[in-house]
C-alpha cells in the first residue's frame, strides 16, 4: 500500500526573500517514455506559499533495508510569474508522511526582456540513503 507525502512551495525573490504573489506553480512526475504527468497546479498567495499538494509515495518501510525500493517519490515543478524568469526544478524528493517545503527563488527579468525568453533550471541530487 502506498503512502502519502505533502509538498508546499514558497516563492520569493531577492536575498531579502520578498514573497511573490500570483506565481503559477505546476507539479509533474515523470512517466513512461520520458513524458510527464501533471499532478497539480497552484498559485502562490500573498506570503508566496502554495496550498499543500498530496503526492503518492512508496511505503515508509521501503527504505528500511539496503537495496530495496527508493523510499521517496521524485517530482518536478516549474514556476512562472510576470516579470520573472521561468524556474524549473527537477527531482524534488517527497517522503511518506512528511511535509516537504520547497523554496523557489525567482530572478527578475531585465527591463525590455521578452516574457518567457529566459529560464533557470535546477536539478536536485538524490540523497544517498
Amino acid at each position: 500500500m502506498a503512502s502519502i507525502g505533502t509538498l508546499i512551495t514558497r516563492v520569493y525573490t531577492s536575498r531579502a526573500e520578498i514573497p511573490v504573489q500570483g506565481a503559477t506553480v505546476a507539479l509533474t512526475q515523470k512517466a513512461a517514455a520520458g513524458r510527464h504527468t501533471l499532478l497539480a497546479t497552484r498559485v502562490s498567495n500573498s506570503s508566496g506559499k502554495t496550498s499543500p499538494i498530496q503526492i503518492d509515495t512508496p511505503n515508509l518501510s521501503a527504505g528500511l533495508s539496503p537495496g530495496t525500493q527508493t523510499p521517496f517519490a521524485l517530482v518536478d515543478l516549474w514556476v512562472e510569474a510576470p516579470g520573472y524568469e521561468i524556474l524549473t526544478v527537477q527531482d524534488i524528493q517527497v517522503f511518506p508522511n512528511v511535509e516537504t517545503v520547497q523554496e523557489l527563488e525567482l530572478i527578475p527579468l531585465p527591463e525590455m526582456a521578452i516574457p518567457g525568453s529566459r529560464s533557470e533550471q535546477v536539478q536536485i541530487t538524490p540523497q544517498n540513503l
